[in-house]
């Protein structure tokens, strides 16, 4: 058990999983903002040996390194890799300090969001421009994912499933993909050859710049699903300023850097809302926040 546990900042963990927290250390402190700077970390933490964060706050080094009684740092939000995050991790393990985070929790909301903005582009539902001059169904669409890990795979699925000729790009092959008829294509090909496009990379690979989106033509549609933008803001921005092309993204974050005028442009749409944070992915989230604990705490005995 830990003496005591902090959560520097809102977590997203439902009651039941905030309750059960006292059950993994003596002391339970709860943060309902999020901390101005690392002073306000450093104050909060104070002299916990167990840290909750979600994705609002950075652990930086100079943290970590004044931080005397900290054994655990547990990452409510998404860990795909040590240089994306938002932890320090290489600067806890010099110290002895065990950082899990998750990850695959609110996917199923994409894919929801997914299909709802697509096929509102594709019937004209919704106030939404048509991108024909007749109203289409994803049967017989060409669609292009750009990163095939779990979120990718479960728009690829999803859109097969509804009659889509679905297509990959990925840092390497999927084997059991393409035995369920998903093809790949070297990157520029992808981009040439399909009508949509779906970026779902990890955070802060940038994949998409000046060329490849020249490669990727007009008359196309570009999804952001990706944390993070996927793609140079620059080289997007005059994409999409150019006849016939579309860019939808939940949050504004998925654009990256864009001009002011950039969200009131008639072919991009932005719901500002994260798609992934349902009533399901914090029940998710929840589950595998506390089996980490438990994971380290089993690890420490």
């Amino acid at each position: 058990m830990f003496e005591k546990l902090v959560a520097i900042e809102p977590v997203s963990l439902i009651p039941s999983a905030e309750e059960k927290l006292h059950d993994y250390a003596r002391e339970v402190v709860l943060y309902r903002d999020v901390p101005a700077d690392d002073e306000e970390i450093l104050r909060r933490i104070g002299d916990a040996d167990a840290v909750l964060v979600s994705y609002t706050s950075r652990i930086t080094r100079s943290v970590i390194e004044r931080c005397r009684n900290v054994r655990y740092i547990g990452m409510c939000c998404s860990l795909y890799s040590e240089a994306s995050a938002n932890v320090d991790i290489a600067c806890a393990r010099e110290r002895g300090i065990r950082v899990l985070g998750i990850r695959d929790y609110g996917d199923r909301g994409v894919v929801e969001y997914v299909l709802h903005e697509l096929i509102g582009l594709l019937h004209g539902f919704g106030g939404k421009p048509m991108l024909r001059d007749e109203p289409c169904e994803i049967t017989g669409l060409k669609v292009g994912i750009v990163g095939l890990g779990v979120s990718g795979r479960m728009i690829a699925e999803a859109l097969q499933t509804l009659g889509a000729e679905v297509s990959y790009y990925s840092r390497s092959r999927k084997t059991d993909a393409e035995l369920a008829g998903m093809a790949y294509k070297p990157l520029d090909v992808l981009l040439s050859k399909n009508e949509v496009i779906f970026t779902c990379l990890n955070k802060n690979v940038l994949l998409l710049q000046k060329p490849q989106f020249e490669v990727l033509g007009d008359g196309k549609v570009l999804f952001n699903t990706s944390i993070g933008p996927g793609f140079d803001a620059a080289a997007l921005s005059d994409w999409v300023r150019r006849p016939g092309n579309y860019f939808l993204c939940d949050t504004k974050a998925a654009a990256g850097d864009v001009p002011a005028d950039f969200f009131d442009l008639p072919n991009v749409f932005c719901p500002a809302v994260s798609a992934g944070r349902t009533r399901q992915a914090f029940v998710l989230l929840s589950q595998k926040v506390l089996a980490n604990i438990e994971t380290a705490l089993s690890e420490m005995a």
